[in-house]
C-alpha cells in the first residue's frame, strides 16, 4: 500500500491556512468574475472605473486581503510542493529565503499599485 507523505506537519497550522486561503480565493475569484464579466463586460471596463472601485474602502481592503492571501497560498504551495519532491538541506533554506524575499517584493509592489489606483499617497511631497 502506498504511504501518504506531506511536508505539512501533522496537526500544523500551515495545512489549515492553505485550505482557508483556498476557500477565500475561490469566493473572491467568483466575486471578480461576477463583477467584471457579468455585471460589466470587458469592453465597458475603463481605467477610471477601476480607479473608482479602488477608492471605495471596502473594495480596496478586499483587494489588499486578496493580494496577501494569494501570495501566501501560492508561495506556501510552491514551497511545500518542492519539499514533497525531496528538497532538503541547504537548498531548502535557499528556497525559503528566495520565496520569502519574492513574497515581500510582491506584497510591497502590490500595495504600491493598489495605493496608486486608490489615490493614496503615503509620502506626500511637502
Amino acid at each position: 500500500m502506498a504511504e501518504r507523505y506531506s511536508s505539512f506537519t501533522k496537526g500544523g497550522r500551515l495545512w489549515l491556512w492553505q485550505r482557508i486561503t483556498a476557500a477565500f480565493l475561490i469566493v473572491v475569484l467568483a466575486f471578480h468574475f461576477f463583477l467584471l464579466h457579468f455585471v460589466h463586460h470587458a469592453d465597458e471596463v475603463t481605467f477610471a472605473m477601476s480607479a473608482g472601485r479602488m477608492q471605495q474602502w471596502s473594495y480596496y481592503s478586499l483587494m489588499i486581503l486578496f493580494l496577501v492571501t494569494a501570495t501566501f497560498h501560492g508561495v506556501n504551495g510552491v514551497y511545500n510542493a518542492l519539499v514533497n519532491a525531496g528538497l532538503t538541506g541547504a537548498k531548502r533554506r535557499v528556497i525559503q529565503v528566495v520565496l520569502g524575499v519574492a513574497s515581500l517584493l510582491l506584497l510591497v509592489q502590490g500595495v504600491r499599485t493598489a495605493n496608486a489606483w486608490a489615490g493614496i499617497d503615503l509620502l506626500p511631497i511637502l
